[in-house]
């Protein structure tokens, strides 16, 4: 069965990667002391070799609690580089602690270390990307295969059976599926129900199956206890795949209250103290220092304005921000003056008539959006963040779009994940909803510098701008 395949596997890759660490060592040896000779301190192999051995073991238990061996069906190769950097950077601190403890006469410089460091982890990823290459190669040839047996027919158990059609590199095999709601026979995309739930006692007993999917559609969860009781009595491993991934995000945040779990529906960050304190903070000194850099800018905007139409410099329009209040936007104004009712509940199209022939020009850049730093600096909109919307379109999109009010739980911003994905004018809100909903759920501050580093190089033109 696959488990004993995976031993097997950990115990060769758990050997692969000491031959991986002694190379590294060995090269970084070479380059330090044979290549680059140092004119004092030479150290003789024997000697290094002696600080190996006491590296040996001690990696070995570093490697395997840092996750290298889990199984690596569908784990992504960000999630293997960070296992092989964090398991390095603790096993560089273990061997400064052994030189520390063993000094004598000896030192061993620091950019030995270094370049041990650098060396083993290249040499690691490396090698693992191409082991994982020819595994993904031997299951598309239907080898080291996992069989899968799905309980439940809903739309989790199609979406699952889509993806491992999509990724036969992963290796896996679905036997079938048992629901108490289809007839024996139906398929889909291949995948036959072979009986109601009832079967899976007997299906355990006679098959070689190596996991069983449970993805019960949620009007049927009241079963759930019973069949992972009846999974775990087996000794299959037994994943649960649940029919709200539409209502709860990927990652949820999960609290312990005295051994009860609670999840968090969605998990905001900025809703943290610390994390709003920081982002406001920065947003006003960024919003000062852009004040200072656009100021000829918006005063050549503001001759301009004044000198080709009439009517007002700014332009204010009731947006919806945070915790839904209402706030008055400001833009230079790029249109023809209007009375309220008849702007509120107009998009601007292309070749629109009310755009004045500046105004065309900074709505394309835009630098119409420049007066809301000082929306910024009074507390109202972030640099960073869902871009805010009129309160009869909100009212809108609410009853249309699911999870729409979300964006509402963050300041709204200047410029967004959204926009430097190009969802900006007159482009897709769904799309436009999902990205700012990525954003809200998955916050850092380095999120908001990478935001900030696009909108320089593409954020700025905006070609659905009319």
């Amino acid at each position: 069965m696959i488990k004993d395949n995976q031993k097997t596997f950990n115990k060769f890759h758990g050997i692969l990667d000491l031959i991986a660490l002694f190379i590294a060592y060995s090269l970084s040896y070479v380059l330090r002391f044979i290549i680059f000779k140092p004119d004092k301190g030479f150290l003789p192999w024997s000697t290094m070799l002696h600080y190996f051995v006491y590296l040996l073991p001690a990696y070995c238990l570093i490697y395997y609690s840092c996750n290298l061996y889990t199984p690596k069906r569908s784990k992504g190769q960000k999630m293997e580089l960070l296992n092989i950097l964090k398991s390095n950077i603790i096993g560089t601190i273990y061997f400064i602690l052994v030189l520390y403890i063993f000094k004598k006469d000896i030192n061993v410089s620091r950019s030995f270390i270094t370049i041990f460091f650098a060396i083993n982890i290249t040499i690691m990823f490396l090698y693992r990307r191409v082991l994982v290459k020819v595994l993904h190669s031997i299951r598309k040839h239907g080898f080291n295969l996992k069989h899968i047996l799905i309980v439940g027919y809903s739309r989790t158990a199609e979406g699952y059976i889509d993806r491992i059609r999509a990724n036969p590199q992963w290796g896996y095999h679905v036997l079938g599926i048992l629901d108490d709601n289809k007839e024996e026979g139906e398929v889909y995309d291949r995948v036959k129900v072979l009986g109601d739930t009832s079967k899976l006692t007997e299906l355990l007993a006679e098959n070689d199956i190596d996991e069983i999917a449970i993805t019960l559609s949620i009007s049927e969860y009241a079963k759930l206890e019973d069949l992972v009781t009846a999974c775990e009595k087996s000794g299959v491993h037994t994943l649960f795949i649940p029919d709200y991934n539409n209502i709860i995000p990927t990652r949820p945040y999960i609290e312990d209250l005295n051994g009860l779990p609670i999840i968090n529906i969605r998990r905001v960050p900025l809703s943290n103290t610390f994390n709003k304190g920081i982002k406001r903070c920065i947003d006003i000194f960024g919003a000062l220092v852009a004040l200072l850099i656009f100021s000829i800018p918006m005063l050549l905007v503001t001759i301009a304005i004044k000198t080709t139409s009439k009517g007002p410099l700014i332009y204010s329009q009731v947006r919806i921000g945070l915790h839904n209040k209402e706030f008055k936007m400001f833009k230079f104004r790029s249109m023809e003056t209007q009375t309220e009712s008849a702007e509120k509940k107009a998009w601007t199209t292309s070749n629109d008539p009310r755009v004045t022939p500046i105004g065309k020009f900074i709505r394309k850049t835009s630098i119409d959006e420049l007066p809301q730093l000082f929306n910024v600096l009074r507390g109202e909109m972030s640099l960073i963040g869902p871009r805010p919307e009129r309160p009869y379109f909100v009212e809108k999109f609410k009853e249309e779009i699911p999870r729409y009010m979300i964006k509402h739980q963050v300041r709204p911003g200047l410029t967004g994940w959204a926009q430097v994905n190009g969802y900006r004018g007159d482009t897709s809100i769904r799309k436009r909803i999902d990205h700012d909903l990525y954003y809200i759920e998955n916050w850092t501050l380095n999120l908001d510098i990478k935001i900030l580093f696009l909108t320089f190089f593409k954020g700025f033109i905006n070609k659905n701008a009319y």
